[in-house]
């Protein structure tokens, strides 16, 4: 059995999971590994667990909150969700 490195249950079906930065956490669900390693969207907080929008390195949840993040240009505003050219 290992011990959950967010919730400190010891659960005899924890998981490992190993990040590319090479840094490797124990878990006893999903709930507490994104909690531990999903990142938060700048504009709203909640958990990124799909695929959000990266902009200039910045994370957000989605298109929506890319667009509202005031610290963003508007040309990039108006770009995110956009389909290339």
């Amino acid at each position: 059995m290992a011990v959950c490195v967010v919730c400190q249950n010891d659960y005899w079906l924890s998981f490992e999971i190993k990040t590319i930065t090479g840094d490797t956490y124990v878990f006893d669900s999903f709930e507490c590994a994104m909690e531990k390693l999903a990142p938060r969207c700048e504009q709203c907080t909640v958990r990124i667990v799909g695929h959000g929008v990266e902009v200039a390195g910045r994370f957000f949840c989605g298109a929506h909150c890319a667009r509202a993040n005031s610290v963003l240009g508007a040309e990039i505003r108006d770009a995110v969700g956009s389909h290339p050219s």
